[in-house]
């Protein structure tokens, strides 16, 4: 099991046992000085102390309150594909986090693929991105993927995403827990969206409709949930659902949230035979690719399928003898569509 993994069980609670247990006081005793630096940086920004800079166009940034994944990268493709469609050159501001020295993160080449016509920016220092995108490319907007922390740039649309399966990262803040920032840091959200509410109940759901609605109005909340498209192979040929319908699959993955990718495929039909959780942002080394393809063999599976995140970085259709296909989802919203398109519309004409 990963580590990530894991830490996950410990931090839940579900790991239980004298090691888990203390493991959980030890973090619990390293919260509050997290916290403590959670809220002089927020006053920092908060007082002008730390200064934030304008990128002359307007910035909209998708973010969220906890660690791991929120499903923003289909939310940040919607958005471009948005924006575009109206004539909007925009671009998209990434951090490249966990990216290999020369070489661009899983995040951006997946955003590569899916928006070619989008400029993706990795850098650091997201500053000096946009200046790059505004002075030498021309960009009218800019999409800051992980920009709810990421105060140096003002924005002019603040979107957080809640994670229906784990909305407020079991109720502690890092290490403690997964979340970020105390929840009422949700006050600086103009937009709030749950994400993969197909996975939740609709008691959950009300709960933290209820929850958010402390902090913003609900008329400025959306609900969206993740919709399976088709499976793809990393040489972009398309297959239809149905392709492996009722056969052994294994599944395998290094994202921030792998409990939602499985939920996702059983929800839709396919039962892996096995699964396999790496940690976020995983590289695939040769002993990784070696071991998925034992675990394959051993599970008589006609096929291995992952996420297109995962895919961008095996690069290849494949592994051993066994195919290899990712799962393509896209975004659904069941309510606010129409309010988050006005929004963003409204702010690219008032400024264009």
């Amino acid at each position: 099991m990963p580590d990530t993994v894991r830490m996950l069980e410990v931090i839940s609670g579900k790991k239980r046992g004298v090691l888990a247990g203390s493991t959980r006081m030890v973090l619990g005793m390293l919260t509050p000085a997290y916290r403590l630096s959670v809220w002089f940086r927020n006053l920092a920004f908060d007082q002008g102390w730390k200064r934030t800079e304008a990128a002359g166009v307007p910035v909209i940034s998708i973010g969220n309150m906890t660690v791991g994944g929120t499903g923003k990268t289909p939310l940040v493709i919607w958005i471009a594909r948005l924006l575009r469609e109206h004539g909007i050159r925009v671009a998209v501001l990434s951090r490249g986090y966990k990216a290999i020295e020369g070489a661009t993160n899983d995040e951006s080449l997946e955003l590569q693929r899916a928006i070619p016509d989008v400029p993706v920016l990795e850098n650091p220092d997201r500053v000096a991105s946009a200046r790059v995108a505004v002075e030498e490319l021309e960009m009218q907007a800019l999409l800051l993927d992980d920009g709810f922390q990421h105060r140096r740039i003002s924005r002019d649309l603040n979107i957080v995403l809640i994670d229906a399966t784990n909305p407020f990262g079991y109720g502690r803040l890092l290490p403690r827990g997964l979340l970020r920032e105390p929840v009422g840091s949700l006050a600086r959200a103009d937009i709030v969206v749950i994400t993969r509410s197909n996975l939740a109940s609709e008691q959950l759901l009300d709960d933290i409709r209820a929850r958010i609605g402390r902090w913003v109005n609900e008329k400025n909340a959306a609900v969206s949930r993740t919709v399976p498209q088709h499976w793809v192979r990393s040489d972009g040929k398309e297959f239809p659902l149905e392709e492996l319908t009722g056969k052994p699959v294994v599944a395998v993955c290094g994202i921030g949230n792998p409990a939602g990718f499985f939920s996702l495929l059983e929800q839709s039909g396919f039962r892996p035979c096995r699964q396999k959780a790496f940690p976020d942002h995983h590289h695939f080394a040769s002993v990784d690719i070696e071991g998925i393809a034992a675990l394959a063999r051993e599970s008589s599976a006609v096929a291995i399928v992952c996420t297109v995140k995962d895919l961008v970085k095996l690069d290849r259709n494949r592994i051993g003898q066994i195919p290899l296909y990712a799962l393509q989802t896209g975004i659904e919203f069941q309510s606010g569509e129409e309010m988050l398109r006005s929004r963003i519309l409204e702010l690219v004409t008032e400024t264009g």
